[in-house]
């Protein structure tokens, strides 16, 4: 058996309950696929989105309706190490990925203010221009169950604002293009098993201006974010099911017990109607 195998049965094998079965179980309970989708499958480099593809890649060959894929690296000026560290893990992994190539780090590095923000807007206007290109009307991004508690955690803490990340969303920008995030139910540490199992090596830090950790993927991450992780991480002594209620949270909001609430960017009260309910 070679690797490529290797990889695709231990997928529906040893990581079938871990991995495979939590990737169905989100793509079936929040609809993110339907008969003749033309995904584009975005690829960054690291563990997360390459594994995946990789789902995605083995789902295309048991899949029971139609359904076409276009495997995404859009580059926005890696440095020659993690380029080629990408095209091996591709190769390793056999999947038949397309390599954009932009200049967005050196455009969003060039500007005195907020060039992070910058670099962020521009690499999903390029994913989306790119999958238009291609004929997809979805793109996949790789977050998983620990960047949907973070995220929302994150928000109430640094925001201000109850926000979660949803598993699909409708964009606003580009019609008929629809962002979807199968990995909703999949745990990082169980990510993180899949690559040791198989002695994989991804890129960590994208950024030509912040790589002195390149290739390290320690699953680290900004510092808000680690914040949080380790925030996360400290409660779960004392609270073994932190997680699940976080997580949990997003989809339990009762409304008549709020301040405030926005919906399509009109704020409403609980002022607005507690007269009426005397």
């Amino acid at each position: 058996m070679n690797n490529v195998d290797e990889f695709e049965k231990s997928l529906t094998t040893t990581y079938r309950m871990k991995l495979w079965s939590r990737f169905v179980k989100a793509i079936k309970e929040y609809q993110l696929l339907k008969p003749n989708d033309h995904i584009c499958v975005c690829i960054s480099g690291g563990k997360d989105s390459m594994i995946m593809a990789k789902l995605f890649q083995t789902l295309h060959k048991h899949s029971d309706f139609p359904f076409e894929i276009t495997y995404l690296v859009m580059n926005p000026g890696y440095n020659p190490i993690n380029l080629q560290v990408i095209k091996n893990n591709l190769e390793i992994l056999n999947i038949p990925a397309v390599i954009e190539e932009t200049n967005i780090f050196e455009v969003a590095n060039s500007q005195d203010r907020s060039p992070c923000f910058l670099c962020a807007k521009m690499r999903r206007g390029a994913l989306y221009n790119l999958a238009k290109k291609y004929g997809c009307n979805k793109i996949a991004l790789g977050h998983h169950y620990d960047d949907v508690i973070e995220t929302t955690l994150m928000n109430m803490l640094n925001s201000g604002s109850f926000q979660t990340m949803l598993p699909k969303l409708h964009s606003t920008n580009y019609e008929g293009m629809e962002l979807i995030r199968p990995m909703y139910y999949i745990r990082e540490k169980d990510i993180i098993a899949f690559r040791n199992h198989h002695n994989l090596t991804f890129i960590q830090c994208a950024c030509r201006f912040t790589e002195n950790c390149a290739i390290c993927d320690n699953g680290g991450g900004g510092s808000k974010r680690l914040e949080t992780k380790l925030l996360i991480k400290q409660l779960l002594k004392s609270n073994p099911q932190v997680e699940k209620n976080i997580f949990k949270s997003a989809s339990n909001v009762t409304l008549d017990m709020i301040l405030g609430y926005k919906e399509k960017g009109i704020y409403h009260s609980f002022l607005d109607d507690y007269d009426k309910e005397e």
